[in-house]
């Protein structure tokens, strides 16, 4: 018997300015801070081929400065002003956030209209930014154990090029890029009618309005950037790897899987099916393998969310000495389990107490109630889904989950990537 449980609603509101600009305003005054997230329209399914990396560029460009905020001055206002800020890039779009004292709002949009408007897109900016990514992926992917597991995976789930490539992108497409190029992806994907900006926290609406107006206003509109296609056909592109890791001090797997786009009744009952086998220490292949037989020294998995085709992952780092295929048959049985049977009783209970805590977690921090709005607003053109996301979770069967696991996991069309330690194999 599942209980009902009402949250209460967040106070949305929803307009646009002239030139095309979403704003959705969240009055919340539990606590004197608001925070503000910014979302462009634009991730690496934007990018085409000989141009990937632009999107994640742009996300360190955007702290070069801007018509009236020196180069590295964003944060330094925003520090000085005891706020915390950051950026992030994904396959699907780029975003911008503070979380400021309430008293600061003026000076968090105005540092976010100024970059809106005249960003320094020059050579010298251009330059550094370039090799700071170079650095950062030498940090974080190539000098890192198990660093490109990832990009691999998904370059062996997806066929299309939009869906296939790695955020970061390539360094040769970074070196081939011209400041020309650079302005260009600019003026298309950094316009108002390519954004939304979100309000969380404690603001009087009427003043909050006024600034918007008087800060984004007269940022003109630039014609729609091109449409894309991120279609896939539903067999993953590549079944079987084997990747020498320079790095890996001990073999590892990944495997994934193609499963339908975000929001969708499919995905929501798979996005369940994954918390069930791998999200936290409760859950199936840790009570197995890390709690049980004791197999692993790390389990990873976690849903893909995109607008189109999403994804499955699910890898480990045996301890020395295992066997890696029986792990997997681990993982497989599990599965086979779950598309036979469904969850139980218990699991699903769990699964509840899970969700409702998170959802009440989620709604205690206004840069996260910013930021699911924003994402709402920005790919399905409602930030209201907020408040019904809870109830449509809880409202999937055991047995959608069941039908959903049986089809889109329980196959064998999947992306198996071995990691071999550099000097084995």
């Amino acid at each position: 018997m599942s209980m009902k449980f009402e949250l209460p609603s967040l106070d949305i509101e929803e307009y646009r300015l002239e030139n095309g600009l979403r704003v959705v305003l969240n009055r919340d005054e539990s606590v004197p801070v608001v925070a503000v997230a910014v979302y462009y329209d634009v991730g690496s399914r934007n990018e085409r081929e000989g141009r990937t990396g632009f999107a994640h560029l742009f996300e360190h460009m955007m702290f070069q400065g801007s018509a009236n905020v020196p180069k590295a001055g964003h944060f330094q206002y925003i520090m000085k002003a005891g706020g915390t800020m950051n950026g992030t890039t994904s396959s699907e779009r780029t975003n911008y956030y503070e979380t400021m004292p309430a008293s600061q709002l003026p000076l968090a949009l105005w540092l976010e209209s100024d970059r809106m408007r005249s960003l320094a897109v020059t050579q010298e900016n251009l330059d550094n930014q370039r090799e700071a990514v170079k650095e950062e992926k030498r940090l974080r992917y190539d000098n890192q154990p198990y660093g490109q597991i990832f990009d691999i995976i998904t370059s062996m789930i997806y066929r299309n090029f939009a869906n296939a490539h790695s955020t970061i992108g390539s360094m040769e497409d970074l070196d081939d890029a011209t400041v020309e190029d650079v302005q260009e992806f600019f003026r298309m994907y950094y316009a108002p009618n390519n954004a939304v900006l979100t309000l969380s926290g404690s603001f009087d609406p009427a003043t909050a309005k006024e600034l918007i107006e008087k800060y984004f206003g007269d940022i003109p509109a630039q014609p729609a950037p091109p449409s894309i296609d991120v279609s896939e056909p539903a067999e993953v592109a590549d079944d079987y790897r084997e990747w020498h890791d320079p790095h890996a001090p001990l073999p590892a797997f990944l495997m994934g899987w193609k499963i339908p786009q975000r929001n969708t009744h499919e995905f929501k009952a798979l996005y369940l099916a994954g918390k069930l086998l791998y999200d936290g220490d409760s859950s199936r292949l840790y009570q197995k393998l890390v709690k049980g037989d004791e197999s692993v020294v790390q389990l990873f998995g976690f849903t893909d969310e995109r607008r189109g085709p999403s994804s499955i992952y699910i890898g480990a780092i045996p301890k020395p000495e295992e066997d890696l295929s029986k792990i997997r048959t681990v993982i497989m049985t599990e599965i086979e389990n779950i598309a036979a049977h469904g969850p139980t009783a218990d699991e699903m209970q769990k699964l509840h107490n899970q969700l409702l805590n998170d959802s009440v977690r989620l709604r205690q921090s206004s840069m996260a109630r910013a930021q699911q709005i924003a994402e709402y607003a920005l790919y399905d053109g409602d930030p209201n889904l907020i408040n019904s996301e809870l109830e449509e979770l809880l409202a999937i069967r055991p047995d959608e989950i069941r039908k959903a696991v049986s089809e889109y996991l329980n196959t064998e069309n999947r992306s198996l990537l071995d990691v071999v330690p550099a000097g084995r194999g």
